[in-house]
């Protein structure tokens, strides 16, 4: 993760897909798109993609990110600030992706 992502305003579900805002240092507020939540050794995590972004930059990042929910439903998402739980958080979601894109091949074939 390139840019430090410092605070995390709320998950909204809509009918089409779940969405997170991030406020970076700056004050400036990132929306993006919830592409999982999954877990890896006992701890969940999630990635988000950048919606709109019109930095072309930053196409095609991936923020990966802890995930927890407390008792009340309240969210808290945080940072992976060791290397080698982050290639591991990293390695896991890359499996889930070629897990989803082999699923996605035997389903066209349907």
């Amino acid at each position: 993760m390139s840019e430090e992502r410092d605070l995390f305003n709320g998950v909204t579900d809509d009918d089409e897909e779940a969405t997170v805002t991030l406020t970076l240092e700056d004050g400036a507020e990132l929306e993006c798109s919830v592409l999982a939540i999954f877990p890896v050794n006992d701890m969940q995590y999630i990635a988000l993609v950048p919606m709109n972004e019109e930095d072309d930059s930053a196409e095609g990042d991936v923020y990966l990110y802890r995930f927890s929910e407390d008792e009340s439903g309240e969210i808290e998402l945080g940072n992976i600030e060791d290397d080698e739980e982050y290639e591991a958080v990293a390695d896991a979601f890359d499996e889930l992706l070629d897990s989803e894109e082999f699923d996605e091949l035997f389903e066209d074939e349907e």
